[in-house]
């Protein structure tokens, strides 16, 4: 597989691992409750001080991130983590205008992409027990972005579909669209109630969300493997010029099949 193709599953891998070291540097240093220990405040009376858990406790991303050391390792992977998003944003971009031209969803999703990875940024410099407004400004602005990024990536996958696998790769997307679009909401309705419960569900629900939203980046393997130093001609082509560029698009949409379907083979 060319080197393009590992850089999406580098991507989540990178990312997932170095969230749970966080989220057990955080657990062993008392910051946060376990994800299974569900009696907050009755475990304060039974345990004592040491394994104490209040809504303070509660295993929110942010919160595995919030007080030093894990705070500066949740610093380190949320930045990687946003140049790793714009690298494969970028490329997307790249080979979706390789495939179908010049196409306003396919700018839409390289701009919402380059923007939730700004908010990312944000969310991991800004710890939210140090600076709450900008921490939040940054989770405002990265949830919502990297959902509409799903949704528009969903969408230019079956526009771009000629074969059957490339559908099918469509139907895993729409799925984990759907799957991130319920994780989302769920997570910011219970995360504004009173309940211990509820608040609870919302730090697993959020997990669930970025989770699934790196699962989803993990997808772009199957198309990344085909990519080549043509792909990044037609970029540069296109933005130098973009008008005649507009004529020669469906060739290069044939160009793209065949070598999609040769990414696939090499995987």
């Amino acid at each position: 597989m060319p080197a393009w193709g590992i850089l999406p599953v580098t991507l989540p891998a990178f990312t997932i691992t170095g969230m749970w070291i966080v989220y057990a540097m955080a657990l062993s240093n008392n910051h946060i409750c376990p994800v299974h220990n569900w009696s907050y405040n009755q475990s304060c009376d039974m345990d004592g001080p040491s394994s104490c858990c209040t809504l303070d406790h509660i295993p929110l991303v942010s919160k595995c991130g919030t007080l030093p050391p894990e705070s500066c390792f949740f610093s380190l992977i949320c930045s990687l983590g946003s140049f790793m998003v714009i690298l494969v944003g970028l490329l997307r971009y790249a080979h979706l205008l390789e495939c179908l031209g010049p196409s306003l969803l396919n700018t839409l999703g390289l701009a919402t992409g380059w923007v939730c990875a700004a908010g990312l940024t944000m969310v991991g410099n800004f710890q939210v027990d140090h600076a709450k407004v900008l921490h939040y400004i940054g989770a405002g602005v990265a949830f919502p972005t990297s959902m509409l990024f799903l949704l528009l990536q969903s969408i230019l996958t079956y526009r771009m579909a000629k074969t059957r696998g490339q559908y099918w790769t469509g139907h895993l997307r729409s799925i984990l669209t759907t799957v991130a679009f319920f994780t989302l909401v769920f997570s910011g309705v219970f995360f504004i109630q009173e309940s211990f419960v509820l608040q609870h569900v919302a730090a697993l629900c959020e997990w669930m969300f970025i989770i699934d939203v790196l699962v989803f980046y993990g997808t772009f393997t199957f198309e990344f493997g085909a990519i080549s130093t043509d792909t990044f001609l037609v970029l540069l082509k296109a933005s130098r010029a973009p008008k005649s560029y507009k004529g020669e698009s469906s060739l290069s949409s044939t160009a793209c099949i065949h070598s999609h379907v040769e990414g696939l083979a090499m995987a």
